[in-house]
């Protein structure tokens, strides 16, 4: 910086970043100097080294800034712990386990730990049976990083988050519907459980006498046309639909 630079000439950077060619490195000072600002060589392996004019501790302060705010932005992932006893009730199970997905959806990891009291340190299968029903419930959100194994009294396994699925789940996106085994989906389901709606079936009524035959689309429930009721003759319509004319007998 400034009267440290050691190279005979320099390319020239001005304050808004504007090229002003190759300086002798004295002509490039005067030129910070006149502008009251640092002479900075910010390529010093270039040929000839690039140097900037520019506030230089303005541009200290800005970088530290900048340092801290990434720092601050940072997610700090931590190790949280679950302690879980081998003969644990049900609702006691369920509120734990749901805490350590709750940890496993943040991107912590979360060491699971059995603890054994008195005699129960000789049934370490016990505490098998939990670790194991705990990576079931976790299928999905996160896996092993490492086996059940004891130390001293305890049994301990660690979870970490499977950004796998993660990364899965954010490619299908929001409007994407989960399938079953066999390939439909919850829709698909409903529709096909919902039950079929029942046939009406439709009366035709006949004309003359004033009795109705039963049946659908002029015929009888077992399949046979509904004959017309004596003394009326059924016709063709000009449109092609059957049209009934009474005929009146002679004599």
């Amino acid at each position: 910086m400034n009267d440290r630079i050691r190279a005979r000439e320099v390319r020239l950077v001005d304050p808004e970043g504007e090229q002003l060619g190759i300086k002798l490195l004295p002509e490039a000072l005067a030129i910070a100097r006149d502008l009251d600002l640092d002479l900075v060589e910010v390529a010093p392996g270039a040929n000839p080294p690039v140097c900037r004019i520019m506030d230089y501790g303005k541009f200290k302060f800005d970088a530290a800034q900048r340092a801290k705010e990434s720092r601050r932005k940072a997610v700090h992932v931590g190790i949280k712990e679950m302690k879980y006893r081998p003969k644990i009730g049900d609702g006691d199970f369920d509120t734990k386990t749901r805490q350590v997905a709750k940890f496993l959806e943040e991107g912590h990891k979360v060491k699971i730990t059995i603890m054994f009291r008195g005699r129960e340190v000789f049934h370490p299968e016990l505490g098998k049976r939990i670790l194991d029903r705990i990576a079931d419930q976790m299928d999905g959100i996160g896996k092993s990083e490492s086996i059940p194994r004891l130390d001293g009294r305890n049994m301990v396994m660690v979870l970490a988050p499977d950004k796998r699925a993660k990364q899965s789940a954010a490619s299908r996106g929001p409007g994407h519907e989960s399938q079953s085994p066999n390939g439909s989906t919850p829709k698909d389901a409903a529709a096909s459980a919902a039950p079929a709606a029942p046939t009406v079936p439709v009366s035709a009524a006949a004309a003359g006498d004033g009795g109705v035959a039963s049946g659908v689309n002029g015929q009888a429930g077992d399949g046979s046309a509904i004959a017309p009721p004596e003394g009326v003759a059924a016709e063709t319509a000009g449109d092609g639909s059957p049209a009934a004319e009474s005929s009146e007998g002679e004599g």
